[in-house]
């Protein structure tokens, strides 16, 4: 095992006095190849090119003497500290951080960052990163190669974003691009590079907030909030104890894509938004549209929001994480269930449409649960009925697919 490891990180800022010792005591140094070219590299030090943080882990647990790893930005921020850290390798390790990639691209942009998003795009984790663009009006993202600027604006198609795009950031070669997402599939980037994807309102606080990133407490407290917080317009299939069951069967979170189709009031979309999930709204009529926006507007999310008839719609729409099904019956769900999301949502007013929906999900693959839902509303100052609904709630989940 090597007897002292050390990671350095470096933003193109002169090395530091104990980053210079630790070079030049070092018998092994590890970095890419603008980190190995670096003259304060010892030339007796072998050389460990990096691609595989854990192989290189590996080579250096193996290694008798002093071994450097250097990284770009802060090791310890979506960096190599955590690989290196990892136990089947037994090392203990000293950092010298450095300014992060992301503190230096927002300071190129001359923005504040503390209400921004930071995601880490890899060609397996780019579709989610992309739902956190759709979903919040700062991001940054840290790209990798196949999961640059131009793929995030080809997957963000239909949205209008601005991008910040900051390439090779400390170097001399350092270039900040400002353009809309539509444009970037027209260039090549260089990496790295970390893009800043700004849109929608934003209304930051003068006084700044008390959490990074988004304020989970933003909003009224509570979800399936009554019909007179969007206005009194929620419509059949939207009472607040059906959506409260919807919402809860689907569960949306950070980094999902949520279709609402049939959106009505725009109710379930806001909170699903709410929740921190990319939403895509489809509703035929356009007045329900318009009240989807306006109810994105009064509480402040980031809903796409497409007019059409469904199931013809959805065939250009990007893959969903998991569905509700507002309208549209049996022909809707079966078109939604082709495209495998990993949980769909819908309801019925009868049995026999309940039993139709279920065998499809069935044939589907999907595991089918249904439950009868009756709720009455009472007038409290006399205890007397004021409203009752009662539906059958469907939930359909995808084993093989990750929840």
């Amino acid at each position: 095992m090597a007897d002292r490891v050390t990671v350095i990180g470096w933003d193109g800022s002169p090395l530091t006095d104990a980053a210079r010792s630790a070079l030049g005591a070092a018998t092994l140094v590890a970095g890419a190849a603008h980190h190995l070219a670096l003259p304060e590299v010892p030339l007796a030090a072998e050389r460990i090119r990096l691609g595989s943080v854990g192989l290189a882990a590996r080579r250096i647990a193996g290694h008798r003497g002093s071994a450097v790893v250097l990284a770009d930005g802060d090791p310890g921020f979506f960096g190599v500290v955590r690989t290196l850290r990892a136990p089947e390798f037994g090392l203990e390790v000293e950092v010298v951080p450095a300014v992060s990639s992301v503190a230096t691209a927002f300071a190129r942009a001359g923005m504040p960052w503390d209400d921004a998003q930071v995601v880490v795009a890899h060609r397996r984790t780019l579709r989610r990163a992309v739902n956190v663009c759709r979903a919040h009006t700062k991001v940054a993202v840290l790209t990798s190669p196949g999961a640059g600027p131009a793929e995030l604006g080809l997957l963000l198609e239909g949205v209008h974003r601005t991008f910040v795009i900051c390439e090779e950031l400390g170097t001399d070669r350092e270039q900040v691009t400002i353009l809309t997402s539509d444009k970037a599939a027209d260039h090549t980037w260089r990496d790295p590079n970390v893009v800043i994807v700004m849109g929608g309102p934003v209304a930051p606080a003068e006084r700044g907030g008390w959490i990074a990133g988004r304020d989970p407490g933003a909003g009224p407290r509570g979800w399936a909030l009554p019909a007179e917080a969007y206005g009194g317009a929620v419509g059949e299939g939207e009472n607040e104890p059906l959506r409260a069951a919807q919402l809860a069967h689907l569960g949306p979170r950070v980094g999902d894509l949520v279709w609402d189709i049939g959106s009505g009031s725009g109710a379930f979309a806001t909170e699903a938004a709410r929740c921190g999930a990319g939403v895509i709204a489809v509703d035929r009529d356009r007045d329900a549209c318009a009240r989807t926006m306006d109810a994105a507007r009064r509480f402040g999310v980031q809903l796409q929001i497409v007019q059409g008839t469904a199931p013809h719609i959805l065939e250009n729409l990007p893959e969903p994480d998991v569905v509700r099904v507002g309208g549209g019956g049996a022909a809707v769900v079966s078109a939604v269930a082709d495209r495998r999301p990993q949980r769909i949502v819908t309801h019925a007013a009868t049995r026999d449409a309940a039993e139709l929906i279920g065998r499809d999900l069935t044939e589907h693959g999907y595991q089918v649960e249904c439950a009868l839902l009756q709720s009455v509303e009472l007038d409290t100052r006399a205890w007397t009925e004021k409203e009752r609904s009662v539906a059958f709630l469907l939930t359909g989940v995808l084993a093989d697919r990750a929840p």
